[in-house]
């Protein structure tokens, strides 16, 4: 099989596991919206997950398969498996042993972070906060463990099981938090979180062991002092202690959002969530499918293929985010109506929420870009040149966030983070290509000039088809918002597909 023909079939399995995650990430958060509202409890629901996101991040958790697939898929070069497996094994002692202590001194610590990181929650909140922080808090080990075990499976070219992960994991806090709530009339925030526990057993752990061992996971015997173990620190160092923007936007989406007020980041949360849902389908599923290859790629010495490999992924993705961004801007309103409008959730909670997500939807493609081109530094190696880059972003952007959540409310937020990471991903995508060679780049900017008139066409079309159904139907409705929705998309693709041509190229 070509690299193209891997890299197509990977990307169709992991974009079916992200999509069907996110539709059911998305029926989370419409239960949790019906169940707990938007208010004061709510925010400790969005806040308690904080500190355990923060613990994972100090050991670069959400980086160990960036970390680890290069080591691996060095020693299947070299055509030694088993030292790949030896190298996992003392790789995994070490990270059970850290994540443990970290996991121990975050649960004695839970009580003054919760007081530091949300000065304006009052005592009840900070306790339900805590309570429901230290629940989530050993999830984390499941995590860490987890990630490990989907790296080799990455690495062997196995997506399936991998892809799983997160599908069983959301179905473990909707199921907790529905069988925990049923009966009572105050929303209990509880019931989700120990859906959450459940969940990374099960669905990040449990289900990736087997995973693993159909990859051909063994347990070789090796030493404490392993050469891999140096290898791996050597390229998790940069990511544990560079605070990137990426990573601090859901961060800060939080703090500045409940200094906004009560409720404030329960709207923001769920409007950063449903925009990161054509994210998920689009981008993501290709950077996590694109990873392996590359890695093996730059191992194989095939520079100008890697550089080749990423540009026509960014290409494709930038195209399709274009119009994603324009699109979901335009249907804010009825999206969130139709999601999350009902129960305790509000008409003026969707109002607040379909702001946020107007302006959230503008980082759709810089979401992709930036999801690609990290890799392919993390492929070469060269972790430090996006961790330099993102913490010099964060530091401009906590500034900005203060002052755009102090003068804008929720959409101030969303504008800061747009703005944040537009920074960041020019800032990288410029060193890539400096680094890599303009040449690479002309075929994205050619596509990205056919993209946006066409997506401006569109949006006009569209926005057309919108009003003229809004006279007839009420948008904040269910039915109503779905006729907007079904009526502007038809409009809009009619509109694309008609223009036609712009991913011809």
């Amino acid at each position: 099989m070509t690299t193209k023909s891997r890299m197509g079939t990977a990307a169709l399995i992991v974009s079916a596991g992200v999509l069907v995650s996110r539709v059911l990430g998305l029926v989370r958060n419409i239960i949790v919206a019906d169940i707990l509202g938007a208010d004061a409890i709510s925010d400790t629901y969005v806040a308690a997950f904080k500190i355990p996101d923060f613990t994972n991040y100090l050991l670069a958790g959400g980086f160990l398969s960036i970390t680890f697939i290069p080591i691996f898929t060095r020693y299947l070069a070299d055509d030694d498996e088993e030292g790949g497996w030896a190298a996992f094994g003392a790789i995994a002692r070490w990270a059970a042993i850290a994540i443990t202590a970290l996991i121990v001194i975050a649960w004695m610590a839970t009580p003054g972070v919760v007081r530091s990181i949300f000065p304006l929650f009052n005592e009840a909140q900070v306790a339900e906060t805590v309570r429901n922080t230290r629940i989530i808090l050993p999830a984390q080990f499941f995590f860490i463990l987890g990630s490990l075990l989907m790296a080799v499976q990455y690495a062997k070219g196995s997506f399936l099981i991998p892809s799983l992960a997160p599908i069983v994991y959301n179905l473990g806090i909707i199921i907790g938090g529905v069988l925990g709530n049923l009966g009572t009339e105050a929303g209990e925030t509880a019931p989700f979180m120990w859906g959450v526990l459940v969940g990374s057993v099960v669905g990040n752990f449990g289900l990736q062991i087997f995973g693993a061992r159909r990859s051909g996971l063994k347990n070789v015997s090796t030493s404490w002092s392993h050469p891999a173990v140096r290898q791996y620190v050597a390229l998790a160092i940069p990511l544990m202690v560079g605070q990137s923007i990426a990573f601090f936007d859901e961060f800060f989406a939080t703090k500045f959002g409940t200094d906004v007020g009560p409720g404030a980041a329960t709207h923001i949360e769920y409007a950063r969530r449903t925009m990161l849902v054509p994210v998920g389908a689009i981008a993501q599923a290709a950077s996590v499918a694109a990873y392996p290859t590359l890695a093996r790629l730059y191992n194989e010495k095939r520079e100008e293929t890697l550089t080749t490999t990423l540009s026509r992924s960014i290409q494709w993705v930038t195209v399709l985010s274009i119009g994603g961004a324009v699109l979901l801007s335009m249907l804010a309103r009825p999206v969130i109506s139709l999601l999350y409008e009902r129960g305790r959730f509000g008409a003026d909670d969707a109002e607040a929420a379909a702001l946020a997500l107007s302006v959230y939807a503008l980082a759709i493609p810089l979401w992709g870009v930036l999801q690609l081109v990290t890799r392919g530094f993390y492929a070469r190696r060269q972790m430090w040149i996006p961790v330099v880059i993102g913490t010099a972003a964060t530091v401009v952007a906590i500034p900005l966030y203060s002052w755009a959540a102090a003068r804008y409310g929720v959409a101030g937020v969303a504008m800061a983070s747009v703005m944040s990471l537009a920074l960041y991903t020019g800032a990288l995508a410029w060193r890539w290509y400096e680094q890599q060679g303009w040449v690479f780049f002309a075929p994205i900017l050619r596509s990205v000039g056919r993209a946006v008139p066409l997506a401006i066409l569109s949006g006009a079309m569209a926005w057309l088809a919108k009003w003229i159904v809004v006279q007839a139907v009420d948008q904040t409705t269910a039915y109503g918002a779905l006729a907007v929705i079904l009526a502007t998309t038809a409009a809009f693709v009619f509109t694309t597909v008609a223009a036609g041509g712009v991913l011809s190229d």
